[in-house]
């Protein structure tokens, strides 16, 4: 039996995919050359890279919306990730893109969130703009740390002990455009940012129904009439509306009532889930902690890992912040508890 060699998959690649789709044996490459994979495209070597890190495995353990829930079946960051990922490769392979492409980015595309969710990104953020003497609550002071950045300072500078994962230049650029103004470069690229806010927009509100924070009465009926009235149904008709969309115009977009239709969701849940809710009340906790934890660290450059302080050494705000954002919930929460808070000493109490 003769081997799938990956020139093999790179022919069918070209055969299979369409006008839209980024083709592997296309690829810009990495900054560092390689020798190409026997077996593998450079996509799917990318996929595993990223799959086997460190910064992948911690994603198990760190908040997605609702600090230190209670209960099994919330959602956590990797979970996300997964759901991101499927949504997104089914998408890509309707649309005839690059489902390699798009799982890469998919699953990368939130390794460098902090512990605590956007709660303890906000906190480094503001904790960076105190170390530099910046106002924290202005755009100059919120952008000195942005998960999607961090992100790629994860897969080019922290992983592998300060090598980083060398990916593919396509795979870069869609973890950094996941979020934020720019668009990615890649059809694969956009369909993660978009898939990225469905697959969230659809799970905070089971989770918040799950908590009792709401009921699927409460959602706005004018989406929910045109989307569905349960996850599953709005799921679906988000990712149709999406494919049929993108293979009527030729490029990666919603329609206009689908897209405002979930926008109205997104909109409600900050209104009455992200900016103020029970699942609320431990964000205090949570950015008193981050802000301590980078005080300390400051302080204490000498006790942050080698790993993160292989570069940037003119910075060491950025150093810290590296250590702190790969940390997960719970393992922030016991350095903390080493650092700050009185242990009993020795194991027999005299009189």
């Amino acid at each position: 039996m003769e081997r799938l060699s990956r020139e093999e998959l790179e022919r069918r690649e070209d055969e299979l995919l369409g006008p839209l789709a980024t083709r592997a044996a296309d690829s810009r490459g990495r900054l560092r050359p390689e020798v190409p994979d026997p077996l593998r495209t450079c996509f799917q070597r990318d996929r595993d890279r990223i799959l086997h890190c460190k910064s992948f495995r911690r994603m198990a353990h760190k908040t997605q919306v609702f600090l230190a829930p209670e209960g099994d079946h919330y959602r956590t960051r990797l979970t996300h990730t997964l759901e991101v990922c499927q949504i997104s490769r089914d998408v890509a392979r309707s649309c005839r893109l690059n489902e390699d492409l798009t799982e890469a980015i998919a699953l990368g595309h939130d390794l460098g969130h902090t512990p605590f969710g956007h709660t303890g990104e906000d906190a480094l953020a503001r904790a960076m703009a105190r170390y530099r003497g910046m106002d924290p609550a202005t755009d100059q002071g919120r952008a000195l740390f942005r998960h999607n950045e961090q992100s790629v300072r994860v897969v080019e500078l922290v992983e592998k002990d300060g090598q980083g994962l060398n990916l593919c230049l396509e795979v870069v650029d869609g973890i950094l455009c996941h979020t934020g103004p720019k668009e990615a470069d890649t059809s694969e690229g956009q369909v993660v940012s978009i898939c990225d806010r469905v697959a969230y927009v659809n799970h905070d509100i089971d989770d918040a129904i799950r908590a009792g924070l709401l009921s699927e009465t409460d959602l706005p009926a004018a989406p929910c009439s045109l989307l569905g009235h349960s996850s599953t149904e709005r799921i679906t008709s988000m990712v149709t509306d999406l494919v049929d969309t993108t293979c009527e115009v030729g490029r990666v977009r919603m329609s206009d009532v689908t897209w405002d239709a979930m926008e109205e969701l997104r909109a409600y849940l900050y209104a009455h889930i992200y900016s103020k809710s029970d699942a609320k009340h431990e964000e205090p906790k949570a950015n008193r902690l981050v802000e301590e934890l980078f005080d300390y660290y400051i302080e204490h450059l000498d006790q942050v890992p080698s790993e993160y302080r292989r570069h940037d050494a003119d910075h060491p705000d950025v150093q810290v912040a590296d250590f702190i954002s790969c940390m997960t919930d719970r393992y922030a929460v016991r350095t903390y508890e080493e650092l700050k808070v009185p242990h009993a000493w020795g194991s027999v109490t005299t009189f």
